[in-house]
């Protein structure tokens, strides 16, 4: 049970159609896919979704903290020694999904050395979660187009509506199509990523008060303490603190300073012992908590819906569980299946998912004679010629 190499494997896998927000516009899931390996051979994975425009990290940064910082401090260390892995791991600033993809891929290799799964090894209160669908920037008709879609084809009644564009108008038309066409049976919230200020925050959420939103997520600057206390004030919905509350101390600053009214919990971000520590605050604080989503594909969805299921706090609102949806392909050989609007947690010992080998030697970016780490990937469409792979 103890780590004998950690290995980091940059892919790239197209969008269907890119996701747009107030902070940035993904086309592709340009992940990073962390394996733990131990001496008895279990393998451990998880992945690390790069966010540069909120986080800093990229797939080079990723890989580069992983192999060369991370993996030199952890190789010897037994499965358990969690304490010790990231009192090593915490030398280093930043990262946090380098971090929380050695922590999620240890996990998973512990639950397979013990044949458990990891959500029963965290808690296990629930055997899935609702799954709440993200909406990103388009028109009114064609966000409504796709709310209905999904709600059709997979049961989804809880969607998340991106907003901070300007003028906020625009979102509010939104937003109030979305109500008027699904109707009171559908739960709506909204995440501004930090695109408007507090003043714009307040009126936008004063223009749509009859819209019966439940959650207003991360609308001004994370650095706008003033503003978002403020913002928390005045507005008629609780406010979620996401990109302003990475780790415990930030939700200690925003919970108690006023900032926030519930924390949004993600996992790429937190791994699932840092999670665990997040959301025992927030549960010794009465606050609720939102399973959030770092545009993950199927195995961080994997990772994300295994930690919540696992509590009660964490399955009272729908998990954002179903951006893979957008992808063009994934690397899981079983892939997730949304049902009735749920997302049942993988069966089987550890994470309950496995690698397609062949599709990770289609969709990696380091191969003698695939494109380097970082670039954009060239035609690697399903069907399409496979890489060398190393």
């Amino acid at each position: 049970m103890r780590i004998t190499r950690i290995e980091a494997v940059p892919y790239s896998i197209p969008y269907r159609k890119p996701l747009r927000f107030a902070s940035g516009e993904v086309h592709e899931a340009a992940h990073v896919l962390v394996r733990v390996h131990t001496g008895d051979g279990v393998v451990g994975v998880a992945d690390a979704p790069p966010r540069p425009f909120t986080y800093g990290e990229t797939q080079p940064s990723v890989v580069a903290a992983v192999c060369t910082l991370f993996e030199p401090a952890l190789i010897g260390l037994g499965l358990l020694e969690r304490e010790k892995m990231h009192a090593r791991m915490n030398r280093t600033v930043g990262n946090p999904a380098a971090r929380a993809a050695v922590d999620m891929a240890v996990w998973d290799a512990l639950g397979r050395h013990l044949g458990q799964n990891v959500s029963a090894l965290l808690g296990g209160f629930a055997d899935g979660m609702r799954v709440s669908h993200m909406l990103g920037f388009d028109t009114p008709e064609r966000m409504v187009e796709e709310a209905c879609r999904v709600r059709a084809e997979h049961g989804v009644t809880t969607f998340k509506v991106k907003v901070g564009r300007r003028p906020f108008s625009l979102d509010v038309a939104v937003c109030r199509a979305l109500r008027e066409e699904l109707g009171d049976g559908v739960d709506l919230y909204v995440d501004g990523n930090r695109g408007w200020t507090a003043e714009e925050s307040v009126r936008a959420l004063r223009a749509m008060a009859d819209l019966d939103l439940l959650f207003a997520e991360e609308l001004n600057p994370a650095d706008d303490v003033l503003g978002r206390r403020r913002l928390v004030r005045q507005s008629p919905v609780p406010v979620v603190a996401d990109e302003s509350a990475t780790r415990p101390g930030e939700v200690t600053r925003e919970l108690l300073g006023g900032s926030a009214d519930a924390i949004s919990i993600k996992t790429a971000r937190t791994g699932f012992t840092g999670s665990q520590r997040v959301l025992f605050e927030c549960e010794g604080l009465g606050v609720p908590v939102i399973i959030g989503n770092q545009i993950d594909g199927q195995l961080g969805t994997a990772c994300s819906v295994v930690f919540g299921a696992a509590y009660e706090a964490t399955t009272r609102h729908a998990g954002e569980l179903s951006n893979f949806l957008d992808m063009s392909d994934d690397l899981l050989t079983d892939p997730l299946v949304i049902s009735g609007g749920r997302l049942p947690v993988p069966a089987g010992p550890g994470l309950g998912v496995a690698i397609d080998e062949d599709k990770l030697a289609h969709y990696r970016l380091d191969s003698p004679t695939g494109p380097t780490p970082g670039a954009r990937p060239a035609d690697r469409r399903p069907g399409a010629a496979s890489p060398t792979t190393a």
